[in-house]
């Protein structure tokens, strides 16, 4: 006997009894659902008299109205499309299914889903219905840009479009695009899930291992997904004018003769793989399909991905000032024309020298006195040179302070070594607040002078520190980067805890200190 098993439950005796939902989950269910509703309309009723007290409720009202629209269409839509196909999945079952162990263990799974198998499906379309829908809110703001979209009056360089379709139209678009995406995907995984729960789908059998309407359906499915893939391709394709670039913003070279035409393939391809999943409805083979995604995923890995970086790579990079000249053209010419200044007169200008000879040498005290480093910028240079360890660190922006070295005043930029608690290899509570206590160390170079190197001309620095400007303590307790509280001080004669600097020339490299209070 080839078919035996009617599609009809037999195994009645395997259905669950029904059981009355008791009060108390009951009162649970109501509470959570008050508590949901309350939170909301908190921040529903916050908002609108934020909007009434600066006379804007307009504002409110139309981005509500909206909000609303929004998660009605996108809810009923989403919950619509994919509630259908599971829908037509189940209706399209097969009455007949092969007698084998792998179909009577789908059989007693069966059973088990039957008796609450509406009322699943009536949760799964109110919980799409509103997840969608609230996702859906989110677009407000580009709906209502696309609803009451205007020219321009400038046109794209490159596609000749209108501005306004890339800065009210495109974000519209692709998000329709993503919502067919997500909407088609999920329609795809169910419908799949239920032909193979109810025999649709039989991997266990040699030959026809798909039915006639698990086929089309899947088919028509995949066969819209790939199509959509192809107007996401093409969508690409203008996006490409906001591309946020190293060197500007838009297209460049590359883009221009390597991304856009290998979207255009992308696109002719995914639609040529759209069509063999639709030539599958009347075909009974999963060959050409396959082979057309497997077309599409090298060639999207070939062309969009190795040939831009190759076109980068060899013929940008060597001469990327001619190649992209005309782009950065463009983006000048937005951006004078974004802030009115299209109509500049640019005019060559013959600088000429007015001093005269002698008159620096007049200047040079003035001269020297003019400050070489930048304490705003010089930070990653302490940070390099005189950082010594990783468990110290300068603040970002320096300090500026006057010293006078060998009777003359002279400018310096300065910093103190703190502790930087977050650079130690190895935290514990221990080495958090009782060991790593304090920073060590002033460091201060010559605001007005650079070694050799062009690097700091340092006045003081180094650990244990140089004496150029005097002693001093050079412990740092508290400071702009301390860690949260350290635990300091001990016994006289006791044993050190405290680190204190890093030293080479001791037995385990480091020189321990027990806090005084002085």
């Amino acid at each position: 006997m080839t078919f035996g098993e009617f599609a009809n439950n037999p195994f009645r005796n395997l259905r669950p009894k029904n059981r009355k939902v008791g009060p108390l989950t009951i009162t649970f269910i109501v509470l959570a659902v008050a508590a949901v509703v309350l939170v909301s309309l908190s921040g529903f009723y916050a908002d609108l008299l934020w909007f009434r007290s600066v006379s804007f409720t307009k504002v409110w009202s139309t981005i509500l109205l909206t909000k609303i629209e929004l998660f009605g269409v996108f809810g009923l839509a989403t919950s619509l499309v994919i509630t259908s196909n599971v829908f037509i999945a189940y209706k399209k079952r097969p009455i007949y299914v092969p007698l084998t162990v792998e179909a009577d263990n789908l059989e007693r799974y069966r059973a088990q889903i039957e008796p609450i198998r509406k009322i699943s499906i009536i949760g799964i379309a109110i919980a799409l219905f509103y997840f969608a829908g609230s996702a859906g809110t989110r677009l407000w703001e580009i709906w209502l840009m696309y609803k009451n979209s205007t020219s321009f009056g400038v046109k794209d360089p490159q596609f000749n479009m209108d501005i306004s379709f890339f800065a009210f139209k495109l974000p519209f678009w692709q998000a329709v695009v993503g919502w067919a995406s997500s909407t088609l995907v999920l329609s795809l995984i169910a419908s799949t899930i239920v032909h193979y729960l109810y025999s649709g789908i039989r991997p266990q059998v040699r030959e026809e291992r798909t039915t006639v309407a698990a086929r089309v359906q899947l088919s028509v499915l995949l066969g819209v997904l790939v199509l959509v893939k192809a107007a996401a391709y093409w969508l690409d394709r203008y996006a490409l004018a906001l591309k946020d670039g190293k060197l500007i913003t838009g297209l460049t070279y590359t883009d221009v003769n390597a991304v856009l035409p290998a979207k255009a393939i992308l696109t002719g391809i995914a639609i040529i793989c759209s069509l063999l999943f639709f030539a599958n409805i009347i075909r009974r083979s999963w060959v050409l399909p396959a082979a057309g995604v497997a077309l599409l995923g090298i060639s999207s890995l070939l062309i969009s991905g190795v040939y831009p970086s190759i076109i980068q790579q060899f013929q940008v990079k060597p001469s990327e000032s001619s190649k992209e000249e005309p782009y950065i053209q463009r983006n000048i010419d937005a951006t004078r024309a974004a802030y009115g200044l299209t109509d500049i007169d640019m005019q060559d200008y013959q600088a000429t020298i007015s001093t005269t000879a002698g008159q620096l040498a007049n200047d040079a005290a003035t001269i020297s006195n003019i400050r070489l480093m930048d304490p705003n910028v010089l930070s990653a240079t302490f940070r390099q040179l005189q950082q010594i360890k990783p468990y110290y660190t300068f603040g970002e922006s320096l300090d500026i302070d006057r010293y006078t070295i060998n009777g003359v005043t002279r400018d310096a930029v300065v910093a103190v070594r703190e502790l930087n608690i977050a650079g130690n290899p190895q935290r514990n509570w221990i080495n958090d607040h009782l060991v790593y206590t304090h920073g060590f160390g002033f460091v201060g170079a010559y605001g007005n002078s650079v070694d050799a190197d062009g690097k700091p001309n340092f006045i003081i620095g180094d650990i244990p520190p140089t004496k150029a400007l005097g002693d001093f303590e050079p412990r740092i307790y508290f400071g702009e980067n301390v860690p949260d509280y350290s635990i300091i001080g001990g016994a006289t004669g006791g044993t050190k805890v405290e680190f204190d600097y890093p030293d080479d020339k001791s037995a385990n490299g480091q020189t321990n200190y027990t806090y005084t209070g002085k």
